[in-house]
């Protein structure tokens, strides 16, 4: 790799920080490298390993990362936990199973609001993960300050340690928005048509029913009539789209099946004269 920060758009800001993700003993280079990958999305980028099985640095890791580049290049590697976490002011320890009050118990979005306070403060923190198979034991997660546990099934409640970092670092991300329901990019802004353009196309499309016997029993017109104008009303069209629609109105009285739009001029809309190919179709 050249040691560029690898990103999904050239034009935004690569963000990086927060907390450092600890692995330890992860076993697959698979698994380390859809951490990295996870990590990236969320803006971290700090990332340690505690004695991996497969040694490093791992090519497995480097293709599943998707090109975290940055994260994966900066991986830092200890021998066992106390080294890897001896810098940090606060770790956080995540697990599954019920630890009898062994530690404080956060759920992720506490935990996560926790970490951004400690952040924000200078303080190094991290959150330490476990292994694949079996998670963390007792001595390592008495190292933590506090436990964090996700609400997952009870009868399933294990998951893929890129999952877990993957949770904790969407939780992340959110502690930096000013408000926690805002997207990243939003849809076209429609501005619904004045009144009187849906009511010119009600009355327009109800005549052309009307015209084809639509409305049946007679003594229904008034209901049928009141579903129609309602049904356009709540749809909040805007103009060009009415003259869309009205378009296709017209187009029911001008064209047939048998003679589309395009093809020889339907009865009444003769073409100019000259043009045999275009000329009026005969009345039989």
């Amino acid at each position: 790799m050249d040691g560029k920060l690898a990103r999904t758009s050239k034009d935004r800001k690569m963000i990086t920080g927060g907390p450092t993700i600890i692995l330890c003993e992860p076993q697959l280079g698979e698994n380390i490298g859809m951490v990295a990958r996870a990590m990236a999305n969320f803006g971290l980028s700090n990332l340690r390993l505690v004695n991996p099985r497969e040694g490093w640095p791992n090519e497995k890791a480097e293709r599943a990362s998707a090109k975290a580049v940055h994260v994966i290049e900066g991986v830092k590697v200890f021998d066992d936990l106390p080294s890897a976490i001896a810098d940090l002011n606060y770790v956080l320890a995540t697990t599954a199973r019920d630890r009898d009050g062994y530690k404080p118990v956060l759920g992720p979005v506490v935990a996560a609001q926790e970490l951004r306070n400690r952040d924000t403060s200078g303080q190094a923190t991290g959150i330490l993960f476990g292994r694949e198979r079996w998670g963390l034991n007792n001595e390592e997660i008495s190292l933590s300050d506090a436990i964090v546990t996700f609400p997952v099934n009870p009868a399933f409640a294990s998951l893929n340690i890129a999952q877990a970092v993957l949770l904790m670092s969407y939780e992340w991300m959110k502690t930096s928005l000013e408000d926690e329901t805002a997207t990243a990019f939003s849809g076209p802004q429609f501005v619904p048509a004045a009144k009187e353009h849906t009511v010119g196309l009600f009355e327009q499309l109800e005549e052309a029913l009307d015209a084809r016997g639509y409305f049946r029993p007679a003594q229904k017109k008034d209901v049928m009539s009141f579903n129609l104008r309602s049904l356009l009303m709540r749809a909040e069209l805007t103009e060009t789209e009415i003259r869309m629609l009205r378009g296709i109105v017209t187009s029911f009285d001008h064209y047939s099946r048998q003679w589309p739009k395009g093809s020889k001029a339907p009865e009444g809309r003769a073409r100019k004269a000259g043009n045999p190919e275009e000329s009026t179709p005969d009345k039989d």
